[in-house]
């Protein structure tokens, strides 16, 4: 067994990233995901990679889209008013078809809001996350070891299907500390024939480029773009599911209220109430399939989200509203605790037994 180590999920997404092959960040500072550049600042000089802060978000995005277009590992990270701030330089890369890392560490909003952990930026991150016809592969970590084991997985889905991925953690999983391994098998870097490495008169030119002047061009290539979004949704969704096989309740949700709604579930569980949870942890592609698998069994669906409910719509969608779905929820920085998702499983389970 692999030796660990105690890191905060900020610290463990750093080093996660080297290990991954990552020599090149670019960042600026923003609460609660600071320490992810501070650890860069100290650790990219010693392995020959590169650390900048930049003037501001929209620069840190535009200099991984520089990077990222030589085909080298990349990643930037921020929380939920920069990532906004990103918003263009991701539709870039998404309309370039390049390869990055970003790490998102929630904090409560809409606007500067505060620093504590939100999952309120859901829609923005599921649903492109900028302006037109794009995805982001959205991994959703719950624990310190995911911060780490997802950051790796990023890279190389990221790098296998030429497209952005986002670590959409939180203010919590950001800042907790847990024992961690870090003992991957460093992959070779796979061969980009697309890349603008230099053509040292043996090729043709390649050119990086999200502009098409001609409507039909562009077209196709969103086309093309969204038969490669269709094979991912069918080969790469990632859920965990708890206590499901007779579950009459099904309690769901991601990152750092998974954790407490398995606590919530363990405590109905002990009062006899047949409840089960299913997690997602890639929130792009949506696992929907977990979720068509209790239709016919499960009578309740709970929803909790540390938002006014966004996750919610993806779920109905899920069980294509065959399924009644309500929201247990906390906002602004706030966390639900188990007693409330057990309250709310308790009342589904009095309106399913009425």
């Amino acid at each position: 067994m692999a030796d660990k180590v105690l890191m905060k999920g900020n610290e463990a997404i750093a080093e996660a990233a080297i290990i991954a092959g990552c020599k090149h960040y670019f960042g600026y500072p923003i609460t609660p995901q600071t320490e992810i550049a501070a650890y860069m600042a100290k650790r990219m000089p010693k392995v020959g990679g590169v650390f900048l802060q930049a003037e501001s978000e929209v620069a840190a995005i535009n200099m991984v889209y520089g990077v990222a277009s030589t085909g080298t590992r990349v990643m930037t990270s921020s929380s939920s008013p920069g990532i906004s701030l990103k918003g263009e330089g991701l539709s870039y890369l998404a309309g370039a078809d390049l390869p990055a890392l970003v790490v998102n560490v929630q904090r409560g909003g809409p606007g500067l809001g505060g620093i504590q952990p939100s999952q309120s930026d859901y829609f923005q991150a599921t649903k492109g996350g900028a302006h037109g016809d794009f995805h982001m592969l959205v991994f959703a970590p719950a624990s310190v070891q995911e911060m780490a084991d997802l950051t790796v997985k990023g890279f190389d889905l990221a790098d296998k299907y030429r497209m952005t991925s986002m670590i959409l953690a939180d203010g919590t999983l950001g800042q907790m500390m847990e024992p961690v391994s870090l003992d991957y098998e460093v992959k070779a870097p796979i061969e980009k024939p697309w890349a603008a490495t230099g053509t040292q008169l043996k090729r043709e030119h390649n050119v990086i480029n999200s502009l098409y002047l001609k409507p039909e061009k562009l077209e196709q290539t969103n086309f093309e773009r969204f038969d490669r979004y269709k094979q991912i949704e069918e080969s790469e969704a990632m859920y965990e599911e708890y206590l499901t096989e007779d579950a009459e309740i099904i309690v769901t949700a991601f990152g750092i209220a998974s954790r407490v709604a398995k606590n919530a579930v363990n405590m109905a569980r002990a009062q006899g109430i047949k409840v089960g949870l299913i997690r997602p942890i890639t929130l792009w592609p949506f696992p929907k399939q977990a979720y068509q698998n209790v239709i016919g069994k499960a009578k309740r669906i709970i929803s909790v989200e540390l938002s006014m409910g966004q996750m919610i719509e993806d779920v109905r969608l899920a069980v294509e509203c065959k399924v009644p779905v309500t929201l247990c929820n906390r906002t602004g920085g706030m966390i639900v605790s188990p007693e409330q998702v057990l309250e709310s499983i308790i009342n589904a389970s009095k309106e399913v037994n009425a």
